[in-house]
């Protein structure tokens, strides 16, 4: 499968076009069908469970909210001061209803996603506070740079969401950057999104503005929107993350519950044990949607990375984040939810070697481990604080080969492949077989971003390496990119709520970071 695919009929020229033409069509969310791999035996994913079953029941986990203190109150479980200490009962009752998978809805419906089980879907990266642009330089971003990145979402097959904030819009109030961002993402994409989670008002804003594109009767019922609730690892979930936590549940819509593991720094130097923290971290904001919201969607989260002990910066590639994320894969299907994991990060400055091989093992691991919510997926570099242009577009493409990887081998014309072995025979060649002309597009992926030529054509070509070709491609996709056109009253409703709420919020206030 490319990502190039145009059948015409014609002579050389018409043939030429089909090759260079772009089909800009979302893939299906994806369906893995690779096997999984479960690095826990039963007894050692027993063992995770009881470690973080203990960790609950014993250390408990502090709630810096009094809204979720009372919850827990009159949910049942022991309250001492602002922690919280959870039976494992009841800790298993209530993410006993969590649907185990849902559907997502976008704007168009073509786009519409299954997650959980083994569906999954790729999303770009997000929380940049710098980017590397179409000139490779990095700068402080603009909403321009964001709408331009939700257009190239857009314009990916592989990419399934449009995210949120990919880049961190400077130009633009702090305070009310959040609408400006949710309204780029519902503008220049059709595809789903999530929605922003830096206070709870900022929360109940995003769910308005759903309830505006698709109706408030609509949400109590459908997917639409994602919000993402970080955990301050080692055990606390604060009052800003829980707020937002309750406005999305208590509207239906799905959250990732996300502890922030800095292995070694907020976790123990183990990586065994630093799992048990993070599923006990998981666990208790996982029941805590359900105290909100029975039954509403949640998707078992984190954010996976490492740290060097001798500097102390975070990690991208290592051996113990695969590692984690094959053991989350199976505690998550354990308990029967979906997981979120991140995917492709980087930590070298520039798109390098280094940001190629950390991205690589990362979305190898990720897609045997199972993930379903594969946040990240594109862009992420500088332990994420630049989104590469350059990176992004190979990203999506890596994301897009990796889906073909999953789909696993296509027998439906193994009887018509073979027929050809006796009609080209020993030392021919396949070239100018009919099978060949008809498959050749389907039957291999062929990269857009790699040079897989001789050297002395691609010296002939100007020497192009891999930043510049990205480059160059993401130029040529805005110039070919077209608005999928909100609907003409409720693109006047949502910018009359925007002029509303900008009116009503002071133009400053404090900046949150989402990872």
């Amino acid at each position: 499968m490319a990502l190039d695919i145009h059948r015409r009929s014609g002579g050389r020229s018409a043939r030429r076009a089909a090759r260079t033409a772009h089909d800009f069509t979302m893939l299906p969310g994806l369906t893995n069908s690779l096997p999984l791999c479960e690095i826990m035996d039963g007894a050692q994913v027993a063992r995770i469970d009881a470690a973080s079953m203990d960790i609950l029941e014993n250390v408990g986990v502090v709630f810096r909210d009094d809204i979720a203190l009372e919850d827990w109150r009159r949910a049942g479980a022991k309250v001492e001061g602002e922690t919280v200490f959870l039976d494992r009962g009841l800790v298993r009752d209530l993410i006993a209803t969590i649907p185990e998978r849902f559907t997502y809805h976008a704007r168009n419906p073509v786009n519409n996603v299954d997650l959980g089980g083994n569906k999954s879907v790729f999303v770009p990266m997000t929380g940049a506070p710098y980017l590397r642009d179409l000139e490779d330089v990095r700068r402080n971003p603009t909403l321009d740079d964001l709408a331009m990145f939700h257009k190239l979402s857009h314009m990916m097959p592989a990419m399934h969401s449009s995210a949120h904030h990919i880049v961190e819009p400077y130009d633009h109030p702090i305070s009310q950057r959040h609408l400006r961002i949710t309204y780029s993402s519902m503008k220049y994409s059709d595809k789903m999104f999530m929605g922003m989670t830096t206070s709870p008002k900022n929360a109940e804003d995003v769910l308005d503005m759903c309830a505006i594109l698709f109706g408030e009767e609509f949400l109590e019922t459908h997917a639409v929107v994602t919000g993402n609730c970080n955990g301050n690892s080692p055990l606390v979930w604060d009052e800003t993350m829980l707020g937002a936590m309750r406005a999305f549940c208590r509207r239906n819509q799905p959250v990732l519950c996300s502890p922030f593991v800095l292995g070694g720094a907020n976790t123990p130097a183990s990586v065994a044990a630093s799992v048990a923290q993070l599923n006990a971290e998981a666990l208790s904001a996982l029941a805590y949607t359900q105290v909100i919201r029975k039954g509403a969607p949640a998707i078992y989260g984190h954010y996976l990375s490492t740290v060097s002990m001798r500097s102390g910066a975070p990690m991208a590639g290592t051996p113990e984040i695969s590692l984690m994320n094959f053991m989350i894969g199976q505690m998550a299907r354990y308990y029967g939810v979906p997981w979120r994991t991140s995917n492709t990060l980087g930590g070298a400055k520039t798109f390098d070697a280094q940001a190629g091989y950390e991205s690589a093992t990362t979305l190898s691991a990720v897609m045997h481990a199972g993930a379903n919510y594969i946040w990240h997926s594109a862009g992420w570099n500088e332990a994420g604080m630049h989104c590469s242009v350059a990176k992004f577009i190979v990203d999506a493409e890596q994301c897009a080969m990796a889906y073909r990887m999953a789909e696993g081998v296509k027998w439906n014309d193994f009887d018509a492949a073979l027929a050809a072995v006796p009609d080209v025979g020993p030392g021919g060649h396949y070239l100018g077989h009919p099978h060949t002309h008809e498959n050749f597009q389907e039957a291999f992926f062929m990269p857009e971003m790699f040079d897989n030529n001789s050297i002395e054509q691609w010296a002939a070509e100007g020497s192009v390496e891999i930043t510049q070709r990205a480059l160059n491609h993401a130029k040529q996709l805005l110039k070919a990119y077209e608005e999928p056109k909100l609907d003409v009253a409720k693109n006047e409703e949502l910018l009359a709520y925007i002029a509303r709420r900008e009116r009503e919020i002071p133009a400053a206030d404090a900046l949150n970071q989402e990872f």
